[in-house]
């Protein structure tokens, strides 16, 4: 705070100008470093943005969005230089990512460093995405379910709530199953299905409709 001066006395322009610079305000630090490309900042703030609502924060995200676009394998050090991130933020990030099945360790000749890279194939990383929400997610909300339905209701509101469980759980086993077959399939084969959309619909439709002619009844 500027001093108060004393009744009748006034601060002349030299002393404000002498407390204002013991002033230090704190520097503000750029959110990444300005080598990197308007393009890949703006992919990789994006994926930040987006890391919670995927459920990782925004470090991760933006670790593994730079791991993703660059043209080669990269160290701990460059991603805490690139994105202005501490170096132990960095660590707990990529240990975070090679959980999540996202990022693979290299070594490069000659170099002792750890260096990470990602798969290049977007199907690849679709798929492990998957995988990974599968198991942390549905997997222990579907053993849940099962072991609820092997009690016994006794009172009318455990075999209502029961009742609602097993709508809620054959439905799960049902999406799970057709995911271990889609799983089952090559990328181009899923592409080509996924491009299907609503043709899918009227073939079905197509087939119901051929119960229905004579000598079509299975």
């Amino acid at each position: 705070m500027l001093p108060c001066p004393q009744r009748g006395q006034f601060l002349n322009f030299h002393e404000i100008l002498k407390v204002q610079s013991s002033l230090r305000l704190p520097k503000i630090r750029p959110a990444m470093s300005s080598a990197l490309t308007p393009l890949v900042r703006s992919f990789v703030s994006h994926f930040g943005e987006m890391g919670s609502r995927w459920g990782i924060n925004r470090t991760v995200g933006q670790i593994y969005a730079l791991i993703y676009v660059s043209s080669r394998p990269l160290n701990a050090d460059e991603i805490a230089e690139a994105l202005e991130f501490s170096r132990s933020n960095v660590s707990m990030g990529l240990k975070e990512l090679q959980a999540w099945r996202l990022v693979h360790l290299r070594h490069l000749a000659g170099d002792w460093r750890e260096y990470f890279e990602a798969s290049a194939d977007a199907w690849e990383v679709f798929r492990t995405l998957a995988e990974e929400r599968r198991r942390r997610e549905i997997e222990p909300t579907l053993t849940m379910l099962r072991n609820a339905l092997l009690d016994e209701p006794t009172p009318p509101e455990d075999c209502y709530a029961q009742a609602r469980m097993k709508g809620m759980h054959d439905l799960i086993e049902l999406m799970t199953s057709w995911f271990d077959d889609v799983q089952r399939l090559d990328a181009a084969t899923l592409a080509q299905l996924m491009k299907m959309g609503a043709k899918v619909q009227r073939l079905l439709e197509l087939k119901d409709k051929l119960k229905l002619v004579p000598g079509g009844r299975s």
